[in-house]
């Protein structure tokens, strides 16, 4: 709970016992000086820097992925500017505490010249109607507001609220960043495992950074559960092993959020890998995805959208193949329906590319955009009346199966658009074929046009 300056981190029950609140929550940095990571926010002359340094906070986003110290940034920065420090979470607060934050930031401010800092945790749960309570007040300065996400705030916060703040991108610790926190809480003997008399050997403690993936929290609480394997043993053998280190660890799942920007990220990857000829880089991607939970029906509707419009023409049989592993991966599931999925990857990514087939309904949208609804010619209009077939509906039409060569020198586009070329196919794959058949029916059409018209 709060004690009267507002700080988040007063726990009931603190003096009885600091072993009661878990390591992590222990660990969090009191200074910024104990901050480690996000030097490009944090370093000589960079933004938070100076404003601390400064005095002058602003309010701000703070954008990052779980574990990288967002929360405990805006503690640090709220505790050295000297400011009143309010926090609640966005999954548990609504506008009634809003409003009754805002009436005690008034408070502080007329009777101890505190400027309130608001910290919402989650911020992007909040719905419109929640994010536009703290407009007026952002704007007239009545509170700082510092919000954390792992959301990207381009979806996830309204626009006028993005207006009146800054977002800062918080990047995942590096291996070497989580091995100073690991460290630290190694030796700290007040808050952390110092007076256990703990060490840690060199190749577990690289599996515990590596494994951690760049989140501060799950690399302690995994410190935190190893310690307890070196119960069993004799009080001489205090170092943490790697097989201990696994052990705590078991399975970690891979960040990666179905519904926000990773799983966009991933996606897009997966498909640039697709598109760059890479199977491997487009396994990886698709693993990491299914790993997280995706959706594999995603995945392979992703692959049929992929195979008409990268691959194309180029190799026709790409689309049946995609649309088999969806149908697999319908029928069969998880786990099994992954080695449908991975087929039909390492057919798409070693397939030859177009996106002729692309270019082509793109140009031919431009061109139905741009010129309206121009008339179907009278000659390949339906004439299933007699009124219609006096009106010259069907008029003139030539059936391309009475020629020999099955090619007569017709148009089939509206006169605005005679001669009009949209598909364009490569010499790529099966494509060739077809643009040299293109070339060829065009070559007839002219002789027979030339032929026709009296020519020689």
């Amino acid at each position: 709970m709060k004690d009267e300056t507002g700080e988040l981190f007063e726990i009931e029950g603190r003096e009885e016992g600091k072993e009661r609140r878990p390591l992590a929550e222990r660990m969090r940095p009191r200074c910024l000086e104990e901050v480690v990571g996000q030097e490009h926010l944090l370093g000589p002359g960079k933004v938070l820097r100076e404003a601390v340094e400064r005095g002058k906070l602003f309010s701000m986003l703070f954008w990052g992925p779980p574990g990288c110290g967002k929360t405990a940034l805006a503690h640090v920065l709220a505790k050295g500017t000297g400011s009143y420090w309010v926090a609640f979470s966005a999954v548990l607060s609504g506008v009634k505490e809003i409003r009754e934050v805002l009436r005690e930031s008034g408070y502080q401010w007329s009777r101890n010249r505190k400027q309130t800092v608001l910290f919402v945790d989650e911020i992007h749960r909040f719905n419109k109607a929640q994010q536009d309570a703290f407009l007026p007040h952002v704007e007239n300065g009545g509170i700082l507001l510092m919000g954390a996400t792992t959301e990207n705030p381009s979806f996830e916060i309204n626009k006028a609220l993005l207006s009146r703040t800054e977002v800062l991108v918080l990047n995942p610790l590096s291996p070497p960043e989580m091995a100073r926190i690991v460290r630290r809480a190694l030796e700290d003997r007040e808050r952390g495992l110092g007076g256990l008399g703990l060490s840690i050997d060199q190749d577990a403690l690289e599996v515990l950074c590596k494994a951690s993936q760049g989140d501060a929290r799950r690399g302690l609480n995994a410190l935190e559960v190893a310690t307890t394997l070196l119960e069993n043993r004799g009080p001489s053998d205090r170092t943490l092993r790697v097989e201990d280190v696994r052990e705590a660890l078991q399975s970690r799942a891979l960040y990666y959020d179905k519904a926000g920007e990773e799983h966009y990220n991933l996606i897009s990857a997966f498909i640039k890998s697709l598109r760059g000829s890479d199977p491997d880089a487009a396994l990886y991607w698709m693993a990491r995805m299914l790993a997280g939970g995706e959706d594999p029906l995603f995945i392979a509707r992703r692959m049929v959208i992929f195979a008409s419009e990268d691959v194309g023409n180029a190799d026709p049989t790409a689309l049946s193949v995609a649309l088999s592993a969806k149908e697999a991966a319908h029928f069969v599931g998880l786990p099994e329906a992954a080695l449908n999925l991975s087929q039909a990857v390492t057919y798409l990514a070693t397939a030859p590319k177009s996106n002729a087939s692309y270019r082509a309904l793109s140009g031919a949208q431009r061109a139905a955009r741009e010129h309206g609804s121009l008339p179907v010619p009278l000659s390949l209009r339906n004439a299933p009346t007699g009124l219609m077939r006096n009106l010259g509906y069907g008029r003139d039409y030539e059936y391309p199966h009475d020629d020999p060569d099955a090619v007569v020198p017709a148009e089939y586009l509206p006169d605005e658009l005679a001669g009009t070329v949209f598909y364009r196919p490569t010499d790529r794959g099966y494509e060739k074929t077809i643009r040299d058949r293109l070339t060829r029916w065009r070559e007839i059409r002219r002789g027979k046009a030339k032929k026709r018209r009296g020519g020689t």
